[in-house]
């Protein structure tokens, strides 16, 4: 009798162990790593940055600005960083938004990919092109600009380093300080996507996923 209370014992445990594991890997049960924070709960130090946040974000006080808010320092200087990037950038929005989207696609960031696709494509990038990057395709019918931009990201992302043909294109097509931003604005968005991988921030309730969990 009581080998089989301790069996029943150890298959309780078990059970109970198992649903804890199903539900810290289910995204619809698990506890989110930082809690979404709403303007009211925001502290003296939060408040002017999350006042500024709300005047710009898709995902309001969400994504990257989640755990940012955390440091409010630091996401100052992150929000001042991509508000230059965004919108006072040297580099046409079209390829800004382009290079966005290479290291969105890069990390699989279901938050850059939502906020950034249709803002590439409002901006004037192909909705084919955006299709085959999402596909892990190198993008047919790029214009030339669009290219050098593709090769350029894609190489130094992935290569870390960038050939001197590859950079004289890029020097020759878009001129210095375009170059200059491009790169800053591929890097920043590493951070980014880096912040909403560790934070696991997803998109808002009720959007659907850009990247389905069968695909790449």
């Amino acid at each position: 009798m009581e080998m089989i209370v301790a069996g029943l014992a150890m298959i309780t445990m078990a059970a109970v162990s198992s649903s804890a594991a199903a539900a810290e890997s289910d995204p619809a049960t698990k506890a989110p790593r930082f809690a979404p924070l709403t303007m009211d709960q925001l502290n003296i130090y939060q408040k002017p940055l999350g006042e500024q946040i709300m005047k710009v974000s898709s995902v309001g006080l969400g994504g990257p600005y989640n755990p940012l808010l955390r440091s409010p320092v630091l996401g100052q200087r992150m929000f001042d960083l991509l508000y230059y990037l965004r919108w006072n950038s040297s580099v046409p929005l079209r390829l800004n938004e382009f290079a966005i989207l290479i290291i969105g696609r890069q990390w699989r960031s279901q938050v850059e990919w939502f906020a950034h696709a249709p803002l590439a494509i409002k901006a004037g990038l192909a909705p084919e092109i955006v299709a085959d990057l999402k596909a892990q395709r190198r993008p047919q019918g790029m214009k030339a600009d669009e290219a050098v931009v593709y090769d350029f990201v894609t190489e130094l992302t992935t290569r870390h380093q960038v050939s001197d043909e590859t950079f004289a294109r890029a020097k020759q097509a878009l001129g210095e300080q375009q170059v200059v931003d491009l790169t800053t604005v591929a890097g920043t968005y590493i951070t980014v996507a880096m912040l909403l991988a560790m934070a696991e921030e997803g998109v808002p309730t009720g959007k659907e996923l850009p990247f389905k969990p069968d695909e790449p």
